[in-house]
């Protein structure tokens, strides 16, 4: 296994120069460059040009780009051309905001999705299935962002019982303040979620049904409850570790449009804000990070099928 992990991590190299390169070259055909975020009207030709000039934009674009990945490959993201922080330090205090509130929603909606997918898929083209079926293409048809506004209207706004946007209220940061801002973009999040997870546990469910080893079972006298999480969660789970694996890349960029909605302060409001304010650098340095998280979640996924099914390890 292990020369398997070194050859997919070396495959990997490449494309993720090429990623680099692809960020790099889409920012810089944008209509506006870093200078024009931060001039104002009252800026002289000469000051723009020696903004320009500061910031490294007048020198040929692969003389840029390789100082830019220079700095990426030494942890250094750059500064934020609006407030002038640090975009490595802003990073490090926004992934875990965004972290806990997509794990734990993640996690749900997993273990949700597979009890649900399992009986679905179990009473195919019966009540059960068609309910839930029909619960996931609401859902899957629902935008995130008007559950989302939803929620607020009727628990914040109407009944006043969850606060509308934020983490924490002001001076205080105790753990039920905590989970009282929480829940609402948790429950947002679980319900946008939910839907594709199910439905891909019920189609392997209802393809695992017509295997022998399930007739088997079912002429020895085996209970269905007994089938479904005995023997058809075994060889569902399979292919449940590639969504395990690709849920990595939403650690960082899997809420953007709830955390905007709350106010929440993690990634995705920070990218939002970013795209907004033209604030390059930061929007360089989320799209270099999420697009590597991809690729390490494509590897994990590998490595999970190979522990969870050691008949693909013997493929390798």
């Amino acid at each position: 296994m292990l020369k398997y992990i070194i050859k997919r991590i070396l495959q990997a190299i490449p494309l993720l120069i090429l990623i680099t390169v692809i960020c790099f070259a889409l920012i810089n055909m944008a209509p506006y460059d870093a200078v024009d975020a931060i001039t104002t009207p009252d800026m002289s030709a000469a000051e723009i040009e020696m903004r320009r000039e500061a910031y490294g934009l007048n020198d040929p674009v692969y003389v840029q780009y390789f100082r830019w990945l220079n700095n990426i490959l030494h942890g250094n993201f750059g500064y934020s051309l609006l407030s002038h922080t640090s975009i490595k330090y802003d990073l490090m205090i926004r992934i875990p905001n965004t972290a806990i509130l997509v794990l734990a929603s993640y996690v749900t909606a997993y273990v949700l999705a597979i009890v649900l997918g399992l009986v679905a898929g179990s009473y195919k083209n019966r009540w059960p299935d068609k309910m839930i079926d029909g619960l996931c293409s609401i859902g899957i048809a629902t935008p995130t962002f008007w559950f989302a506004m939803l929620l607020i209207y009727i628990f914040s706004f109407r009944m006043k019982i969850f606060p509308i946007m934020g983490m924490h209220a002001v001076g205080d940061d105790s753990l039920g303040d905590l989970l009282w801002h929480f829940f609402l973009p948790y429950i947002t999040l679980v319900v946008g979620f939910l839907p594709d997870l199910t439905r891909f546990v019920r189609g392997s469910t209802i393809g695992q049904m017509k295997e022998d080893y399930v007739v088997v079972q079912q002429a020895f006298g085996a209970k269905k409850v007994q089938i479904l999480f005995h023997h058809i969660i075994r060889n569902v789970m399979i292919p449940m570790v590639t969504k395990l694996g690709m849920a990595l890349p939403q650690l960082v960029t899997g809420a953007v449009v709830t955390e905007t909605v709350f106010t929440w302060p993690g990634i995705g409001n920070y990218f939002v804000s970013a795209v907004k304010g033209l604030d390059y650098p930061i929007v360089m340095a989320i799209l270099v990070l999420s697009s590597t998280l991809v690729i390490l979640g494509n590897l994990l996924s590998d490595i999970l099928y190979c522990v969870v099914d050691p008949r693909i390890k013997s493929m390798q």
